[in-house]
């Protein structure tokens, strides 16, 4: 489900969402409804300082994988954009890259690629520097108002088996949470997706390898 402009919904929007990305249902009149396997939500959001934006609470943005900032598109992409005419109508002849049958094997091969013991401890650090002390004592950047979760925990887990699995390693490697963590992380810290991949990056900075 693809939810544009999710910061400009009303809060009972924000608790349907909250349903379905958690429990995997929507109630609707007193009645319980599963959702489809798979089903994920992907969303857009305005930034929070134009006018009817406001910001997604804590508990629906851990609830996201990743948070990724687009940007404007480079020059070709703005050329193909401005000369291809209503990319609406351009949406209809699109073809599947995956069906739902062939997501479900990718999503289990993923959750069956390795993850060593220390690369556990790895993460164990990250989301303990996070929250503003490791076992060695250091802190994490003074602007980090809130520490990731252990659902961020699972998530970072998750999204580096498939980060791996893209490379066709049958184990996560160091490098593989590295290039995911700012991804994971950013929008579960303080300030915002953009200054919270700041703070990742210095927390993927300041927490040694095990």
């Amino acid at each position: 489900m693809l939810a544009d402009e999710i910061n400009r919904a009303p809060p009972k929007t924000q608790s349907a969402l909250l349903e379905a990305m958690e429990e995997r249902q929507v109630s609707l009149d007193g009645q319980t409804r599963k959702l489809p396997d798979p089903f994920f939500v992907i969303a857009t959001q305005n930034p929070v300082e134009q006018i009817g934006a406001y910001p997604l609470p804590e508990s629906q943005l851990d609830r996201f994988l990743m948070a990724i900032e687009l940007g404007y598109p480079d020059a070709a992409a703005e050329r193909d954009l401005l000369s291809g005419g209503d990319r609406r109508a351009r949406s209809v002849v699109i073809a599947p890259v995956a069906y739902a049958a062939t997501l479900g094997e990718w999503q289990r091969e993923a959750a069956d690629v390795h993850v060593a013991p220390a690369l556990l401890d790895y993460v164990q650090a990250l989301l303990a520097a996070s929250r503003g002390f490791a076992g060695t004592g250091t802190t994490a950047d003074a602007g980090t108002r809130r520490g990731l979760s252990p659902r961020a925990g699972l998530m970072l887990l998750a999204a580096a088996r498939a980060w791996a699995l893209m490379a066709g390693r049958p184990m996560v490697m160091p490098e593989d949470l590295q290039a995911v963590f700012a991804a994971v992380a950013g929008h579960r810290l303080a300030g915002g997706a953009r200054s919270g991949a700041l703070q990742a990056q210095a927390l993927i900075r300041a927490v040694p390898l095990p």
